[in-house]
C-alpha cells in the first residue's frame, strides 16, 4: 500500500469541508465516521497531497478491499463507496432546505447546487461518463444529430452475474425509480445509493421527486418520479405535470417516454419524466409549415420539420397548450389512416400514443406532441415505425425521448466494431473480420470517397446518417409530398370533429 491511511481521512475530510460539502463542525464526527468504515481506532499525523475527493474515495475503498473489510467485487466495491460519499452528502431535509432557499433566488441557483453535489458525491459517476465517445454531424436539412457511443455503464464480472442470479428476489424497493432507494444499501442485485438524494417537488398538487441520472446522458440529464409507483400513462396529467415542471423550472426541458411497448422506454412500471438543461436538437428545428387548430385559436401551431411526425403547440396560458395538447393524444388514439399504415387498433390492442416534450419559448409554454405508432406486421416484425432491419446494425432498440429529440444512444459493441470496419476501408483487414451484420453497410462506404485524413470524420457522419434513418423510421408520417398530405388529413379531421 503506498499511502498512509491516516493521511487519506483526514485529506478527504479536509477537502470536504474547504469545498463547502460539511461543515467544520462536522469533521471530528466525519473522521470518526470514515475511521468506523474502515475498522481503525486511532489516527497517525500527517495528511494527503490529493484534494480530490473522488481519489481519496478510491484509496478507502482500496484500503478496504486489501484489509479484507470488503470483497474485490463491483457491488461491494460500490456500496463502500456510497457509504463513503454519504459522509459529505446532505441529509434529505438539509437539501431540501437550501435548495429552496437557493430557488427563491434564482431556480437556476438552485439546480446548480444540485448537480454539483450529485456529481461531487459520485451519484452522478463522472468518470465513467468521460469514457463515452460523442460527435454530432448534420443529416439532411434537419440540421446536427447528437451521436454517443454509451461506454459509461460498468460491465459486471462473472462472478458478480452468478451472484445477483442467485440473490433472494427481494419487492423493497419495487424499482429503481422508487423513492425508497434514497439512502439504501443496494444488495448483489439492486444499486447501491446510500448518497442518492431527491428533491422534494409539488406538480400540480401531486409529490414528486427530482434526481439526477447517475450515467447522464446530456447536460443535467434529471428524472421526475412519482411518490406512488404507478404506471406511466400519457394523458392530461402528464401534459399539466411536464408544463409544471417547465414552469418550476423555466431554464430545464421536460419530457415523457410513450406509455406503449416498442415505442416506450425500458421503464414502464413506475410514472415519471426526464429533463435537463440542454438543447436538444429537435428543439432548434424550424417549422415547415404553421396551421390552425379550430379549437384553440391563440396558439401558435407549426409542423415541424423533423424525421418524426412532430407537432408544436406554444401559447402564453398553459392550461390552455396542455389542452391542447390532451385534445391532440385524445384524437390520435382513435385515429387510423390505412394509407400509410397508422391503423389504431389491432382488435383491442391499441397502437397509438405520443411522445410529449415541454419548454419554454420566451416566456411563453411551449408542447412538442410527436405522433407513435407500435403496430407490427410481417415486414416489420419489430414495428412498422420502428428501425428496420437494414439500420439495425447500429440502432435496435426503442427510439425512446431521448433518441426521438435527437440523441442517439448507441452500444458500446460499436467502438470495436468501427476499428475493423475502417481497418477494412484503409485496406488493412479483410471483410470477414469485419461484424457480419455490418459488411453490406462496409461494402456501400468502401465505395465513396475519402483517406486516412478524412476517415474517422467519415465514419462519424456515416453513423449520423444511419441514425438519421432510425429516426425516419419511426416517423408515421413521412417528411416527403405523401407524407405530409397524411398529417394535414389528420389535422383536417382534428379540426372537424
Amino acid at each position: 500500500m503506498q499511502f498512509n491511511i491516516s493521511s487519506v481521512i483526514r485529506s478527504f475530510v479536509n477537502n470536504a469541508i474547504e469545498q463547502g460539502w460539511i461543515d467544520s463542525l462536522d469533521r471530528i464526527y466525519t473522521t470518526n465516521r470514515l475511521m468506523s468504515l474502515i475498522q481503525i481506532n486511532e489516527l497517525e499525523e500527517g495528511v494527503s497531497d490529493s484534494n480530490d475527493l473522488l481519489s481519496l474515495m478510491d484509496q478507502l475503498t482500496q484500503y478496504a478491499i486489501e484489509k479484507g473489510i470488503i470483497e474485490n467485487i463491483g457491488y461491494q466495491r460500490e456500496q463502500f463507496e456510497a457509504a463513503v460519499m454519504d459522509l459529505l452528502t446532505p441529509s434529505p431535509s438539509q437539501l431540501n432546505n437550501k435548495f429552496w432557499v437557493l430557488y427563491r433566488n434564482n431556480p437556476a441557483d438552485a439546480t446548480d447546487y444540485f448537480y454539483e453535489l450529485s456529481k461531487s458525491n459520485d451519484y452522478i459517476k463522472t468518470r465513467n461518463i468521460a469514457k463515452n465517445i460523442q460527435f454530432n454531424a448534420p443529416y439532411k436539412n434537419y440540421g446536427n444529430l447528437d451521436i454517443t457511443i454509451n461506454l459509461s455503464k460498468p460491465e459486471k464480472d462473472p462472478k458478480e452475474i452468478a451472484l445477483a442470479k442467485n440473490a433472494k428476489q427481494s419487492n423493497y424497493p419495487l424499482c429503481l425509480l422508487c423513492m425508497e432507494n434514497e439512502g439504501y444499501q443496494g444488495r448483489n442485485n439492486h444499486p447501491a445509493r446510500q448518497q442518492h438524494r431527491l428533491v422534494r417537488l409539488n406538480l400540480n398538487h401531486r409529490h414528486y421527486g427530482m434526481q439526477y441520472s447517475p450515467y447522464v446522458y446530456y447536460n443535467e440529464h434529471s428524472i421526475f418520479l412519482s411518490e406512488e409507483h404507478t404506471p406511466m400513462q400519457i394523458d392530461r396529467k402528464a401534459m399539466d405535470n411536464l408544463l409544471a415542471i417547465v414552469e418550476q423550472l423555466p431554464h430545464y426541458f421536460a419530457g415523457s417516454n410513450a406509455d406503449l411497448p416498442i415505442v416506450g422506454g425500458s421503464i414502464l412500471a413506475h410514472d415519471h419524466y426526464q429533463g435537463g438543461r440542454y438543447t436538444f436538437p429537435m428543439e432548434k428545428a424550424k417549422a415547415y409549415q404553421t396551421i390552425k387548430l379550430n379549437a384553440f385559436p391563440s396558439l401558435k401551431v407549426e409542423l415541424v420539420e423533423w424525421p418524426m411526425s412532430v407537432i408544436r403547440l406554444n401559447g402564453a396560458n398553459r392550461d390552455e397548450v396542455a389542452t391542447a395538447g390532451e385534445a391532440l393524444l385524445n384524437f390520435w388514439r382513435n385515429y387510423s389512416d390505412e394509407s400509410v399504415d397508422v391503423l389504431a387498433y389491432t382488435n383491442d390492442t391499441p397502437h397509438n400514443t405520443v411522445t410529449p416534450v415541454a419548454r419554454r419559448r420566451n416566456n411563453h409554454f411551449e408542447l412538442d406532441i410527436v405522433l407513435r405508432n407500435n403496430r407490427t406486421n410481417e415486414a416489420h416484425p419489430d414495428g412498422i415505425f420502428h428501425p428496420h432491419q437494414d439500420v439495425q446494425h447500429i440502432k435496435k432498440e426503442n427510439i425512446g425521448l431521448i433518441e426521438v429529440m435527437g440523441l442517439a444512444i448507441l452500444p458500446p459493441r460499436l467502438v470495436n466494431e468501427i476499428d475493423s470496419i475502417k481497418a477494412y476501408l484503409l485496406n488493412q483487414a479483410d471483410l470477414n473480420q469485419v461484424a457480419e451484420y455490418h459488411q453490406t453497410w462496409a461494402k456501400e462506404l468502401k465505395n465513396k470517397e475519402y483517406d486516412e485524413t478524412t476517415i474517422d470524420r467519415f465514419i462519424e457522419q456515416a453513423i449520423t446518417n444511419k441514425f438519421g434513418r432510425v429516426l425516419e423510421d419511426a416517423g408515421v408520417f413521412k417528411q416527403d409530398e405523401s407524407g405530409r398530405q397524411a398529417m394535414l388529413r389528420f389535422i383536417d379531421a382534428f379540426n372537424q370533429q
